[in-house]
């Protein structure tokens, strides 16, 4: 067919298939208009259902304008060319489709999967469509063109962000049509609950896709997304009525809309009445179909106490669970128990006292009770304790409620989600598996008492409960903030009896959240602190207005930042320096506590800090660092690791080793849930899943290989809020810094560990995160350095709980002294000698003192130690050569002398006469006559000569002339 502005031509093609068409009546068509021309007109054009299946069709005929629609609860009637109401038993939106029957995937939508399964799809779960659970991406596509501008909208249940949810819309060329985020990304919803996202189409081709992909690095099976309703406006006309789904029915015809069935009714696809269930059988609100009541158990029952009368006395009444949907008179069914014996009232949570009449009623303001007695005024120089204690049950506070929540939108509301039973309260029995019993608490806001602003701490009140849960199949219990679009905690399967508690940072109105999911629970005790007109169970000592004040008195002031009260005086008194105010209170000096190794106090006295030097003193020598290069936030990525199916994914961590005096500076940030904060601008802003941290870390999805046009970051959680301190010991309050996980450090500069801690408990971290940051000094490395984790732990961490980081840098060399260099002196040449000075090798030092610059001094050729030194050996050369020649003299008179004797004694005559001895005439007396008594040389020579070897008086000749001896 062609169209113009005329006519059109349609040319009908048929075989000779032995029937004579000419004359066959032909009924089997339909209607159909055709493409919109430039002036924007069609045509009606008859088309049968099997081509050639006759020849006389009606003519084509012009349509009706291009622009035209009915209104909701009609249709145009093709035959006729009018607006006509629908049947009773269907509906209309005029201008729109609606899709809200998953009985199978409708006509024009596909389930593609691009990624690792093809198998994987969108399943239909008969009142919604349910998204894959594993790592695969699955898109469900519908095309739809609109004569004019339009929306879609959609009802979704969004309550894993380990699943990425995004919609978006592209043009009938597949161009992607310009959103925002928030329309792109979708936003977390809290635990079983609905929401509806609506987006703006064009004119045209719309192309819709709804995408998933889910990401079990964890192992953790996650839960899927779940959509129902689809609805889109801006179709040019409606050519058939929408018949209502089962459970469903439209009593009157031109009904835009279908209603539920009553409880025990039933309907069947396109009904316009609800049919009554048989006997002993029922059926919910919606349903399609009824079911046999089932004997009567323990289960369909519950216990109650009534309210205490005015003995003080209650009892314990069973009701049966509504809607009721067993039955009793069979043989198999048990009987309601009958009412129990008046027992003494439990008392009055704390905070309340018992009224008149028996009941509890709150402590008014400036009073205190624990429940057993009369409310009382707090003493002079004290406050009350703020908040709400519940751990008798005999009643549900006002404050609190009770809910039931079917995912499949079945009401339940009507049943009893939670029941309570003396000393705890305990869920109730849902009817489906889809159902979740809601236990809601409204907490106005927070207030930090007078006694408490010294403190100026991130917590504001402090959450805690005692639970036990006991399951017999698959359960899971949750507990979030209704502001938060994420779960804080939950529970899988049976857990003993135990508390569980979180810390509020942010001062605002909350809702708390307790569902069970096929989980029996028993909640023993809940309580808030500093709650916003609370009640008080105590009274707690604050600071007096000091004496020279001249409001003087017993009432109480804040005290200021980093204050604590005396225990003395009560009066503000500002803690020593280097300390903090710790735990939760500010009473006495023993609240500030010392801050850790390597760390100071900031002026509030909030926290201590790292101001990124160090000091450490070994072998009577002093180490100085600073590590001021390494204080900018750093970033180390870890990876690629891989899931089981194969998904690649990246740990980031940001890393803030000293922070900004204290404050948090490493940010992680999820891009595709953040989103969900841009609704609400302040109270959820603490909501964000966005954590700052000392040390926080993010799982990255990169975006090669998912089909994502951009990388994904989720999972961000931190992992070090508070810095415990630094020091060269490896075990610092508990935290084992475990240096054999890394490399041996060979150089002669110890390690210093920086300690963290996270104190928000986790379900596998009973204690809470930590993190040790060891800094090693390489001067091979730059000034930031390189961070690297544990070869043996790829991930930073080997348990889960405590992560390590190594950090090399030349920042983390001590600075310089006079100890890391020696001088060099040069030669003496021309007299100047220089002096040079250089670094001790291995240089493991930087910056402080500087090398002093190249010296000279004059000097001489020859130094005076080496003339001291020549002189001197020439001297003693002299003696030793005049010695020398003075003995050899001496020797050789005594030879001459010695041979005279002998030749003396060897005559036979005597010797000569004395007066032989005397002077010759004209001689001198030049010998000197020594006597010894001591034998001498001479005379041992002369007793040689005798051959006697007697000693005798010898007398020692010393002549110039021995040769004129006068021989008698």
């Amino acid at each position: 067919t062609t169209s113009f502005g005329t006519a059109p031509t349609v040319l009908n093609i048929t075989e000779n298939l032995g029937v004579d068409l000419k004359h066959a009546v032909c009924t089997d068509y339909y209607y159909q208009y055709t493409e919109c021309d430039s002036m924007g007109s069609r045509w009606r054009v008859a088309i049968p259902l099997s081509p050639g299946s006759c020849l006389d069709l009606p003519p084509p005929t012009r349509g009706t304008d291009c622009s035209f629609s009915c209104p909701a609860g009609k249709f145009l009637e093709m035959s006729v060319q009018q607006c006509t109401p629908c049947a009773a038993g269907s509906y209309s939106l005029g201008s729109g489709l609606r899709f809200d029957q998953w009985d199978a995937i409708p006509a024009g939508f596909t389930s593609l999967a691009s990624f690792l399964d093809p198998g994987s799809s969108w399943t239909p779960q008969g009142v919604y469509l349910e998204s894959n659970r594993d790592e695969c991406t699955v898109s469900l596509v519908y095309a739809v063109h609109l004569e004019k501008q339009g929306s879609v909208s959609f009802t979704y249940q969004y309550p894993d962000n380990n699943i990425f949810f995004e919609f978006y819309v592209q043009n009938e060329q597949c161009q992607e049509m310009a959103q925002a985020d928030d329309q792109k990304w979708i936003k977390v919803t809290s635990n079983g609950e609905w929401d509806t996202h609506t987006v703006s189409l064009k004119s045209g081709t719309n192309i819709l896709y709804w995408r998933t992909t889910g990401i079990l690095v964890g192992g953790k099976m996650v839960k899927p997304v779940l959509l129902k309703n689809i609805q889109i406006e801006g179709v040019a006309y409606t050519s058939e009525c929408f018949p209502c789904r089962p459970g469903w029915f439209s009593a009157t015809p031109g009904s835009s809309s279908c209603q539920p069935c009553p409880s025990n009714t039933y309907s069947v696809k396109g009904a316009s009445s609800c049919t009554p269930c048989p006997e002993h059988h029922y059926s919910h609100e919606g349903w399609a179909e009824c079911k046999v009541r089932p004997p009567c158990s323990e289960k369909d029952y519950f216990q109650i106490h009534t309210a205490c009368d005015s003995e003080g006395k209650t009892q314990v009444l069973y009701r049966w669970v509504e809607p009721k949907i067993c039955i009793e008179n069979i043989p198999e069914a048990v009987e309601l128990p009958v009412t129990g014996q008046r027992e003494p009232c439990p008392p009055c949570n704390p905070g309340y006292y018992n009224s008149n009449d028996s009941t509890c009623l709150p402590c008014p303001p400036g009073t205190h009770s624990d429940g057993t007695y009369a409310c009382a005024e707090c003493p002079a120089g004290t406050e009350p304790v703020l908040g709400y204690e519940y751990k008798w049950w005999n009643v549900l506070p006002s404050n609190m409620k009770t809910s039931c929540f079917n995912v499949g939108n079945s009401k339940c509301d009507d049943m009893n989600g939670w029941e309570v039973a003396g000393d705890h309260i305990r869920s109730g029995a849902g009817s489906s598996d889809n159902d979740y019993l809601i236990l809601s608490l409204h907490v106005p806001g927070f207030k930090v008492p007078a006694s408490l602003s010294g403190m100026t701490g991130s917590e504001f009140g402090r959450i805690t409960f005692v639970f036990e849960t006991i399951c017999s199949a698959d359960c899971e219990l949750y507990f979030m903030m209704v502001k938060s679009t994420t779960v804080v905690e939950s529970w899988e399967g049976s857990k003993g009896k135990q508390s569980y508690s979180h810390s509020m940072t942010r001062n605002a109105s909350v809702t708390v959240h307790s569902s069970t999911y096929l989980c029996p629970r028993s909640l023993y005790s809940i309580s808030v602190t500093n709650v916003l007109d609370g009640v008080a169970s105590a009274c707690r000592a604050c600071a007096l207005v000091p004496q020279n004040s001249q409001r003087a008195g017993s009432s109480c002031v804040p005290c200021p930042a980093g204050f604590y009260i005396d225990r003395d005086t009560n009066r503000c008194q500002e803690c020593p320096p280097n300390t903090y105010l710790a735990g939760r209170h500010t009473y006495g000096q023993d609240a500030c506590v010392a801050c850790g190794p390597g760390s100071i106090s900031n002026k509030e006295h909030s926290r201590c800090y790292s101001d990124c030097s160090f000091t450490h003193t070994e072998n009577n020598r002093t180490l100085t660092f600073d590590l001021s290069p390494l204080n900018d936030v750093a970033s180390l990525t870890i990876g690629p690791s891989f899931t089981s199916k194969g998904t690649k994914y990246l740990h980031l961590f940001n890393i803030s080793l000293c922070g900004h005096k204290g404050q948090r500076a490493a940010v992680c940030t999820d891009n595709v849930t953040d989103v969900s904060s841009k609704d609400d601008e302040s109270d959820s802003a603490q909501f964000v899943n966005s954590v700052d941290s000392f040390i926080c870390q993010s799982t990255i999805i990169p975006a090669d290989g998912r089909g994502f046009r951009m990388a994904i970051s989720s999972q961000s959680i931190s992992l070090a809020d508070t810095f415990i301190g630094a020091t060269v010991d490896t075990v610092l309050n508990g935290v084992n810094a475990k240096p054999d996980l890394f490399p041996e450090n060979s150089k002669d500069i110890p390690d210093i560990n920086f300690f963290y801690r996270s104190n928000q408990a986790t379900a596998s971290c009973d204690q809470g995160r930590s993190s040790v940051i060891t800094v090693r000094c390489n001067p091979e490395k730059s000034d930031r350095g390189e961070l690297s984790v544990p070869s043996s732990c790829p991930a930073g961490t080997c348990d889960g709980c405590t992560f390590h980081f190594l950090w090399e840098s030349a920042s983390a060399c001590p600075r310089c002294t006079e100890d890391d260099y020696h001088q060099i002196e040069g030669a003496c040449k021309g007299g100047v000698q220089e002096t040079l000075y250089v670094w001790n090798e291995p240089k493991l030092c930087t910056k402080g003192v500087l090398l002093p610059p190249r010296s000279s001094s004059a000097c001489e050729a020859i130094a005076l130690w080496l003339k001291v030194g020549v002189g001197g050996g020439a001297f003693v050369a002299v003696l030793l050569i005049s010695l020398t020649c003075y003995f050899w003299k001496k020797n050789k008179r005594l030879e001459y002398k010695y041979s005279r004797l002998v030749m003396s004694a060897n005559k036979e005559c005597e010797l000569p006469a004395a007066d032989s001895c005397a002077l010759a005439e004209g001689e001198e007396p030049d010998d000197d006559v020594v006597y010894t008594q001591k034998p001498t040389l001479l005379g041992k020579l002369r007793a040689i000569a005798n051959k006697d070897g007697e000693s005798s008086e010898s007398v020692q000749l010393n002549s110039s002339q021995s040769d004129q001896w006068v021989l008698g």
